[in-house]
This record gives C-alpha cells, sequence and structure tokens, in this order.
C-alpha cells in the first residue's frame, strides 16, 4: 500500500503544476482519495464481498464526487484532476500513467452484457466532460478531446474530437500545426460554420457585381 501511495504521488506531482508536496496531494486531493478508496473496493470485489465493495466505493463517491465501480480494473499511476462527476463503470479496464479530467464518464450504452465498459490503454489523457461509451479500447497514448463523445474503438497514438467523435490526429500525422492537448484541437462544427460563412461572403461579392452591371446596363 506504501508503495501504490507513492506511485500514485508522484503521478500526480508529475502532470499537476499545482500540486506544491507530497502532504498537499495525500491530504487535500480528490482524485487521490477517490483512486485509494478503489484500492480497497477493488479487493474486496476481488474476494468476492460485493456488498462491502460497494459499501467502501459509495463512500468514496460520497466524499470525493467521484463514482468508481469495485469491479473497475485500474493500472499504475491514474490522475484524476479535480474529479467531480467522474464516472468508471464496472468492466472499466484503465492502463498506467492515464489523466482523466472532472465529468469523464467510462461507461456502457445499456444494450449490453459482459463486458460493457471502455478498455483504456497506457498513457491516454480524456478531457473535461468527454464521454467513452461501449466495450472498445481506446489505444495508447491517445487524447480524447474535452466534451467528445466517443463510440467506436480509438487506434494507439491518435486524437479524437466531436459528437460524436472522430480522430483528428493518428500516428504523429497532425491535422494542425498546433500541439494537440485537450484544448487545442480541431473544432469540426466551428470548422464548417467558418466554411459556410466564407461561401455566403462569395456569393454576396457575385450579387453585388451582378447588381451593378444591371445598374450600368439600365444606365
Amino acid at each position: 500500500m506504501i508503495r501504490f501511495i507513492k506511485e500514485e504521488v508522484r503521478a500526480i506531482k508529475e502532470r499537476d503544476p499545482a500540486a506544491r508536496n507530497a502532504f498537499e496531494i495525500i491530504f487535500l486531493y480528490s482524485g487521490f482519495h477517490a483512486v485509494c478508496w478503489h484500492k480497497i473496493a477493488h479487493w474486496l470485489y476481488k474476494h468476492k464481498r460485493f456488498t462491502l465493495a460497494r459499501f467502501i466505493s459509495q463512500c468514496g463517491r460520497f466524499f470525493t464526487g467521484i463514482e468508481i465501480h469495485p469491479g473497475a480494473t485500474i493500472g499504475k499511476g491514474l490522475f484524476i484532476d479535480h474529479g467531480m462527476g467522474v464516472v468508471i463503470g464496472e468492466t472499466t479496464e484503465i492502463g498506467d500513467n492515464v489523466t482523466i479530467y472532472q465529468g469523464v464518464t467510462l461507461g456502457g450504452t445499456g444494450k449490453e452484457t459482459g463486458k460493457r465498459h471502455p478498455t483504456i490503454g497506457n498513457n491516454v489523457m480524456i478531457g473535461c466532460g468527454a464521454k467513452v461509451l461501449g466495450p472498445f479500447k481506446v489505444g495508447d497514448n491517445s487524447k480524447i478531446a474535452s466534451n467528445a463523445v466517443v463510440l467506436s474503438e480509438v487506434p494507439a497514438n491518435s486524437t479524437c474530437v466531436g459528437v460524436p467523435a472522430r480522430v483528428v490526429k493518428i500516428n504523429d500525422q497532425r491535422v494542425d500545426s498546433i500541439d494537440l492537448d485537450q484544448i487545442h484541437v480541431p473544432d469540426p462544427v466551428a470548422q464548417q460554420l467558418a466554411s459556410l460563412e466564407e461561401r455566403l461572403l462569395e456569393l454576396q461579392k457575385k450579387i453585388e457585381k451582378s447588381e451593378e452591371k444591371t445598374e450600368h446596363e439600365d444606365i
């Protein structure tokens, strides 16, 4: 348990510039507390103490605002930043060094049995408000943009954005020159609106030219 705590504290210090020291993380970080509660609940779940496991997980939810089903499998170095409103379903599998922001749901669609929730690879970043729904895999080193709704498998080393989410970067082939993160990702809706606005301006110019030509002919 001590080794587990050290690994979690190290992961948070590496990824959160606001983390000043280990004392602050251990006593004041709700994401750290939620992972610790889950560690106990998951052990009970694996030993078939299902009711007690759910009781422990609900205590963690009450104190942190983060709901992690005791059946979920979590790797090393999970960092839940802020965390309020995060929901992680029963058959979710999370790899190592994953970062999850507030409001994220790793859930099912309500139609499956058995494996119902996503498998998250190593070094994945999931932006605030994102929803990953279904029994598919999000590949290693991938990024899910804020408020994206992911409904199908995500290849490794890719970035997803939109509703429903689509891949905008894969294997270091970016659609933009910027370094994509949870903020700096292309917005497909904004891009479409910009394209329509440009088209409207072109049509307006054509109409103005046509009116000028008609006026000259009348004269």
